[in-house]
């Protein structure tokens, strides 16, 4: 896996990291409503298990930003591969029982992500380390490539839930297959085990100085925090499960077709994460972030009304290939906003309020849907996300690039 030159190598491994956790979130935010709706729970049930997975993750992410300093990072990325790793299976294990209560404790406890972003514990630990792995324009680059392998690994998951289907059809029963999908994904985690564990203990290149909570940056990074959180609410609106509901009861959308118009999304949304840096260099990070986002979030609340799949889908399309340009300049611009000192707890403090503000969202997008009112969390969505963007360009204009 290349990555930009003045890089530091241990950062490919978080690299491949990466990929192995967007592979997996892949088909897991797919199959999650299916299998869900397999074992007899509601649709608003599913928006709570969602919710509970995105707030969960805030809890965790926020116990790094307090504590994680006093812990080297190395430490906790092995304990976040193995809570992966339990997640699974414990999630499949939990399958033959079909209780909500304990799969909502997993749920709340584990690494799952219904979304179409990384809002896992591993998120502030991963970015810390790759802003010490590299420098100023490199950095975006960085940024740009981990989010890349990301997004486009998660499209490839997208297409892996057609593997219950080839189980089904070889003579597996169809809830085992589904089963079978959350043993791979924790056997993942054991495997991003084995990768991290050859990480240094010490910051790459020696180039990091020692990791201490908020300071100098505090008040810059609060009010990061807070737009992003309103970023994160719109989006926990229509996270990818609940996304994959809305095309199975809007359009009766079969799984296989919901799995190929996601991995084609994921495709779209790769690209454009790549091309970031050299839009960035060109207008800016803040503008990028925010000039790419609107015309995203309008796509969605037009789909939010097309009367046929094909024009839908091709609006979905349209937003795919710009909703996520801000993903890498967003991570970019935190880091170099703040000392280098602060980017554990920085990354960590804009990443909880994200979480948190997703985690209440889901189970709103769940019970509108349940109500019948399917076009409300789009257009909910869309109009939040707009709002967001007009906000955060007034407010952080001035730094430019």
């Amino acid at each position: 896996m290349l990555l930009p030159a003045g890089t530091a190598p241990e950062a490919r491994r978080l690299l491949i990291g990466r990929a192995l956790r967007a592979f997996t979130d892949g088909f897991v935010a797919i199959l999650l409503p299916v299998y869900l709706l397999a074992l007899g729970l509601g649709k608003w049930e599913v928006g709570l298990i969602s919710t509970a997975t995105l707030l969960g993750s805030a809890l965790a992410t926020l116990a790094v930003g307090q504590w994680g300093h006093c812990v080297p990072r190395r430490r906790l990325l092995l304990a976040a591969a193995w809570l992966m790793a339990g997640t699974g299976l414990l999630m499949a294990g939990l399958g033959g029982v079909g209780d909500f209560w304990p799969l909502l404790l997993v749920a709340f406890v584990g690494t799952m992500n219904p979304s179409s972003g990384d809002v896992s514990v591993f998120l502030p630990l991963e970015h810390a380390w790759l802003a010490d792995s590299a420098q100023g324009e490199v950095r975006t680059f960085l940024f740009s490539r981990y989010t890349f392998v990301g997004a486009l690994c998660a499209a490839v998951g997208s297409l892996a839930t057609a593997i219950p289907q080839f189980l089904t059809d070889a003579g597996m029963a169809e809830f085992d297959a589904l089963r079978f999908m959350f043993i791979i994904y924790g056997l993942t985690g054991v495997a991003i085990f084995l990768l991290y564990r050859s990480l240094p203990v010490h910051p790459p290149q020696g180039q990091a100085a020692p990791s201490t909570p908020l300071g100098p940056s505090r008040g810059i990074v609060i009010k990061l925090a807070a737009l992003f959180s309103i970023d994160a609410f719109a989006g926990g609106l229509l996270v990818n499960t609940l996304l994959a509901l809305w095309l199975f009861e809007r359009f009766d959308l079969s799984l296989a077709a919901a799995g190929q118009f996601f991995f084609w999304a994921g495709l779209l949304s790769a690209g454009s994460q790549l091309a970031a840096p050299w839009v960035a260099r060109r207008i800016g990070l803040v503008n990028t972030m925010v000039f790419t986002h609107i015309p995203s979030s309008v796509c969605l609340i037009l789909a939010a009304f097309a009367d046929s799949l094909p024009v839908a889908l091709t609006l979905l399309f349209l937003r795919s290939a710009l909703s996520q340009m801000d993903v890498p300049t967003r991570s970019a611009f935190v880091m170099a906003v703040v000392t280098p000192a602060e980017r554990a707890a920085a990354a960590s403090f804009t990443a909880v309020p994200r979480s948190l503000a997703a985690a209440a969202s889901p189970a709103i997008g769940g019970a509108l849907f349940a109500a019948g009112w399917l076009a409300a969390p789009l257009v909910a969505c869309g109009v939040i996300k707009i709002a967001y963007d007009l906000a955060l360009w007034r407010s952080f204009r001035r730094y430019g690039n």
